[in-house]
């Protein structure tokens, strides 16, 4: 038989949307050979963060999967923690849904669950490629990139030129309109809004095939140029 070709997938911001991201993992049919990075915001405004958390823990049994931290995972383990008020954290980030997943206290939030969110990474490599959560700094390399620029600058204050790398860079945190990825060519913005009636997407990167699902449970495959 011949050998599986291996796939790279990045997903994007996913904020509590179940649905979605189950009706994605299904249309992705992943395989061992497949690698998947996720941005980050698993948690937060969506209903179901709990189960994100519990799905996206089972996916590294399926795939060579490589999750990033978010903003709104940072936020979250500050309150975990205790260093940012869980009113503020509600109020302002959509921690109330997230609180609501786990029945509406704090202390039922698994400490798998917590472990998992410390052991995110802040950035992938690919060879062609990087990710990140929210965006970087051109002229600094891959791995020196402030954490507040990663974590929190949004493409509506600053778009970043062509990284000195050379390598296209993949990131979320700032919604798309209409669900479509923002596509700069040098840079690729995937959170395609799910958590506020859009898509979530997964971009193949070898192909720059788009696979998108919804809170429906509807999904679809927006065929592209690879990017790079």
């Amino acid at each position: 038989m011949p050998e599986q070709r291996s796939r790279k997938f990045v997903i994007g911001d996913i904020h509590g949307c179940l649905t979605a991201l189950d009706a994605l993992l299904a249309a992705l049919q992943l395989a061992a050979v497949d690698t998947v990075v996720t941005v980050g915001d698993y948690v937060d405004r969506g209903p179901d963060s709990r189960g994100v958390l519990d799905r996206l823990i089972g996916l590294a049994d399926r795939c060579e999967f490589i999750p990033l931290l978010g903003n709104h995972e940072a936020s979250f383990l500050a309150v975990l923690d205790g260093y940012m008020g869980a009113d503020a954290w509600q109020e302002e980030m959509g921690g109330d849904a997230t609180l609501a997943s786990y029945g509406g206290e704090l202390a039922n939030v698994p400490a798998a669950h917590q472990v998992w969110l410390r052991h995110c990474r802040l950035y992938h490599e690919f060879d062609r490629w990087f990710v990140m959560h929210a965006n970087y700094l051109s002229d600094v390399a891959i791995d020196r990139q402030p954490e507040d620029v990663q974590l929190w600058f949004s493409l509506r204050e600053y778009v970043p030129p062509p990284h000195e790398s050379g390598k296209i860079a993949i990131v979320g945190h700032t919604p798309q309109p209409e669900g479509k990825v923002l596509d700069l060519g040098h840079l690729k913005c995937i959170d395609t809004g799910c958590c506020y009636g859009g898509w979530l997407t997964a971009l193949e990167l070898e192909s720059g095939d788009q696979y998108q699902a919804n809170q429906a449970g509807e999904t679809r495959l927006l065929r592209g140029a690879p990017p790079g």
